[in-house]
């Protein structure tokens, strides 16, 4: 089977093609279901703004990669306001795989401001470049370069202490 570009996938889509509605969804939908996780951290909740999610990406195609973080960063921002708390779920997907890692890691992550935290897990976790980023956090090159080197400054200093 051909692997196709996000791109190539919407311009099918736009000319008929249903398939590459779905492989487009079943690419994203874990990725969109971890990341929303990582906001709101209620799995009833995060099924709920996935499927908003993705109705608004239906709507607008012609817009997609870092545009279908956005809207679910934006489904959690508006959750979020709901419920008034900003809880982020971000320490069970940056672990180290060994156990004996995981808790004190968890709890240092926890320490880190949730800005820092959100560009460190998609730098690191879903491998987005700089730029992915700051489109997707509506966020200039420049920001998203400095909250990473900061964030990882931060994380040794918070390492070396343990």
């Amino acid at each position: 089977m051909k692997t196709y570009t996000d791109e190539q996938l919407v311009t099918n889509y736009l000319k008929g093609d249903e398939e590459s509605l779905e492989i487009l969804i079943k690419r994203y939908l874990r990725p969109i279901y971890s990341f929303t996780f990582r906001f709101v951290g209620d799995s009833e909740i995060v099924e709920d703004i996935t499927q908003e999610v993705f109705v608004k990406v239906w709507r607008n195609l012609k817009k997609f990669k870092t545009w279908i973080f956005t809207i679910a960063k934006n489904a959690c921002l508006d959750w979020q306001k709901k419920k008034k708390t900003l809880p982020l779920y971000f320490a069970e997907t940056i672990r180290d795989p060994s156990p004996i890692l995981n808790e004190p890691l968890d709890r240092i992550l926890e320490r880190l401001s949730p800005k820092y935290r959100m560009v460190l897990f998609l730098r690191h976790n879903d491998h987005f470049t700089f730029r992915e980023i700051a489109e997707s956090l509506g966020e200039s090159i420049d920001t998203i370069k400095t909250r990473h080197r900061r964030g990882i400054a931060i994380l040794r200093k918070l390492l070396k202490r343990k």
